[in-house]
């Protein structure tokens, strides 16, 4: 049992990574494409339209796989295809560098608003992730994961400012990703004050979904 949560642990991760980890390895097989007329724009457009089919091929194998798509996996997989367009369209890589921003921030302000109210909306997500934790835990979590959004919002901006586009591609993996499974870990003991099994954790859903 203890290694089939694994696995389907690791896929979790590769339905959430593996279109980013496509886009990078396009990109980086055409960059620099000196014998294209527009330069660097040219692989950032291949990346794109590999990010955006794998993008929606990691959201059928989800369904297929899990039984069921997350809320935060439909609507990146909708802000990859819709900016993802945007970019080979305008032929301007900003726009798939802004979608991060924006998931950011939608998910921060719905759970900030959810938090105001009362409501723990991060439950909806991770509800059989965290056996035991009682609603004061949930609401708290929520409030918490809503700043840390808002702060990874913050710093993709910094970095899509200060960085060239290959290195914001990286940063995805070597910032974002390990900032993310900090920030869980240093919840762990706030959830276990409000009743969180240890034991009863799911491996494969421990945290919110990442936005690649």
């Amino acid at each position: 049992m203890a290694e089939a949560k694994q696995k389907s642990g690791w896929l979790n991760i590769l339905v959430d990574y593996g279109p980013l980890l496509v886009f990078l390895g396009t990109y980086k097989f055409y960059a620099p494409d000196e014998t294209s007329p527009l330069g660097e724009i040219a692989a950032v457009i291949r990346g794109t339209i590999a990010f955006m089919v794998a993008a929606v091929v990691a959201l059928g194998f989800s369904k297929w796989k899990f039984g069921r798509v997350s809320p935060m996996l439909w609507l990146s997989t909708a802000l990859i295809v819709g900016f993802g367009a945007l970019t080979i369209w305008l032929r301007d890589e900003s726009f798939i560098q802004i979608k991060p921003t924006v998931v950011y921030v939608l998910f921060g302000s719905a759970l900030i608003v959810g938090w105001l109210r009362g409501k723990a909306l991060l439950e909806i997500l991770l509800g059989a992730a965290f056996e035991g934790l009682d609603a004061q835990g949930w609401l708290k979590l929520s409030r918490n994961w809503a700043f840390f959004f808002f702060a990874l919002a913050a710093l993709n901006e910094v970095m899509r400012a200060t960085l060239s586009f290959e290195s914001w591609l990286w940063a995805k993996f070597w910032v974002f990703l390990p900032l993310s499974f900090l920030f869980t870990f240093t919840q762990i003991p706030m959830l276990l004050r409000h009743g969180l099994a240890a034991e009863g954790v799911k491996e494969e859903e421990q945290t919110p979904p990442p936005t690649a």
